[in-house]
């Protein structure tokens, strides 16, 4: 059989994930949990949402049932590879007394078993390799996400259920996953035969794939994946334009856009916490009521809190409008500069989980027509 392309049922599909736990990993996948689709981990097939799918808009999301049985019919939710790769917590060390002795212990660096994410779009695998380029591919890794990056098994599933708030396809990140998997499976629901095409993306892809003794894909499952992805592209309808922005926004610092955007800007930093590629941090000192022990905690933070730019004698960002054109702006050029990418990958949720509504490519537009027509 051809290695490189195959078909699964999807009463099959627990014949993937039961493969995955045989070869050691701890499966991670879409669930339905707390009135979101999170990434959680999953036993098998019927830990997923079938049958669900969500609704999303500026500051608006919501579950609905499908009409069909899909178990990939939804758009990004609330939480990306990052709350796995990048905890929200992480222990960095401890410190003891006792007496008149001060013992000084190692942090937690993560050892668990390797990971198998399933369902991970383009937009989240975009996201990944600006978190590896950051946090794993520079000259000091962090060795926490290091240690939860390394082994992991990556099955993504093509995005065909776009959510009004996606811009991916503008970003050049989707919505189909060229490369960064080992798998890609496609869904594929019309007529009433309910599949997945399956696609290799690396050696390990080609192992697991060779496991399962599919049968091969035929020209017609090609043709309809296809066909799902480009319906996926055409119905987006938000957009970034790219050309020239990385140069253009640091030119803007006194646009009137920044002002209007401040005053609907509650500086909450749902958009970082949600993002897939913040990763700023903070560091909390804590001790036990005796004071004979004390840890360092490392934790998320967001440029959008009066304490992340203080320096000796108070924050540099006193305002909303400084912190939002800081937030904005470094991850559509400064980024650039940094990295040598974008920090922003089209997923849309900053729109979705603003509770103002606040949408990005909106506030993009609005500053870039004075590009051409004069900055009011």
């Amino acid at each position: 059989m051809d290695q490189a392309r195959a078909v699964l049922q999807v009463g099959q599909l627990s014949r993937l994930t039961g493969t995955l736990a045989r070869r050691g990993y701890q499966v991670i996948g879409p669930t339905v949990r707390d009135g979101a689709i999170v990434y959680d981990r999953i036993e098998s097939a019927d830990d997923l949402p079938a049958g669900w799918t969500d609704e999303q808009g500026p500051g608006h999301y919501r579950l609905k049932r499908r009409h069909d049985g899909a178990l990939f019919g939804y758009a990004a939710g609330p939480t990306s590879l990052k709350n796995h790769l990048h905890p929200a917590e992480v222990r960095v060390l401890a410190a003891e007394r006792s007496g008149a002795t001060f013992r000084i212990l190692d942090g937690e660096v993560p050892r668990p078993s390797p990971r198998a994410f399933l369902g991970v779009r383009s937009c989240d695998l975009a996201a990944m390799a600006v978190l590896d380029r950051v946090l794993f591919g520079d000259r000091y890794r962090d060795p926490t996400y290091s240690a939860l990056r390394e082994g992991t098994f990556l099955v993504a599933v093509q995005c065909t259920e776009p959510a009004p708030t996606c811009f991916c396809a503008s970003m050049g990140t989707g919505p189909p996953a060229r490369a960064g998997f080992d798998l890609a499976l496609t869904e594929l629901t019309e007529s009433g035969a309910h599949r997945f095409l399956v696609e290799v993306g690396s050696d390990r892809g080609a192992e697991v794939l060779a496991e399962l003794e599919l049968a091969p894909a035929t020209a017609e499952d090609a043709e309809a994946a296809a066909a799902a992805l480009a319906a996926a592209v055409r119905r987006q309808v938000r957009s970034v334009e790219r050309d020239g922005l990385a140069e253009f926004l640091p030119q803007t610092f006194e646009h009137s856009r920044w002002d209007e955007v401040a005053g609907r800007c509650l500086t909450c930093a749902n958009c970082t916490m949600v993002c897939p590629t913040c990763f700023c941090t903070t560091v909390d000192d804590v001790t036990d009521v005796t004071g004979e022990r004390a840890e360092r905690w490392r934790r998320w933070d967001s440029c959008f809190t009066l304490s992340f730019s203080y320096i000796h004698g108070g924050s540099v960002r006193a305002s909303s409008k400084a912190r939002y054109r800081q937030w904005l702006t470094h991850k559509l050029a400064s980024w650039h500069d940094q990295f040598g990418m974008s920090g922003c990958v089209g997923c849309g949720r900053c729109i979705t989980w603003c509770p103002a509504g606040i949408d990005l490519t909106e506030e993009v537009r609005a500053i870039r027509g004075t590009e051409r027509h004069g900055n009011p």
